[in-house]
């Protein structure tokens, strides 16, 4: 199932919640924050453990929150740096937008639609159960996917730049979600998922 600019309403049929805000900056302030983040974070390779082997990303990852906190994914442990002023600015942006509070934020940096994720839920320990997560991205409009754990359904929405998404509920106990890789993109977007640490 395809779903493009559903403001306003839950775009899963059941078992969670996500809602999409579209574009929530004008085009100038989303490529000026796609450039602020672009030369002003801390990216690094991202790392994951793969059948006992450290496997090292094209994908860059950075990790920033109220505290230093320690984010495990992938068997491998992240220890937050401290905010940039961009990146309070953002949190801030979306707090008033979604009416929920982030103390940290998970920033990926794709090169090219050669780069994706595979399906996963952000249901790790660490975060507070059922908490939202509110998803801005930047540059490359990219499409992205949510599948029902148990029924296999899916549904699809196209993240524009300088959109928001919000995943709330218990979507993350029933959905997986992904950035799948496509050879018709061939200039890079910068997610942020903030989130509340428990």
């Amino acid at each position: 199932m395809d779903l493009f600019n559903q403001n306003g309403s839950n775009l899963l049929p059941f078992d969670g919640e996500v809602y999409y805000y579209g574009s929530v900056f004008s085009t100038a302030a989303a490529t000026s924050y796609y450039d602020a983040l672009m030369h002003g974070i801390a990216w690094r390779n991202d790392e994951a453990m793969m059948f006992g082997k450290k496997i090292i990303t094209k994908r860059k990852v950075a990790w920033y929150g109220d505290q230093a906190y320690d984010y495990t994914y992938s068997k491998i442990t992240r220890k937050a740096f401290p905010w940039t002023p961009v990146l309070r600015e953002l949190r801030e942006r979306c707090s008033e937008l979604t009416s929920s509070q982030y103390n940290s934020c998970l920033l990926n940096l794709y090169h090219s639609g050669e780069e994706g994720m595979a399906w996963h839920s952000d249901d790790e320990k660490d975060l507070v159960d059922e908490a939202a997560i509110a998803s801005l991205s930047f540059g490359a409009t990219r499409k992205f996917g949510f599948k029902h754990k148990e029924t296999k359904q899916t549904v699809y929405l196209l993240l524009e730049p300088g959109s928001l998404l919000v995943m709330k509920g218990s979507t993350q106990k029933n959905w997986l979600h992904r950035l799948p890789p496509t050879a018709r993109v061939h200039s890079p977007r910068i997610n942020l998922t903030f989130r509340k640490m428990a």
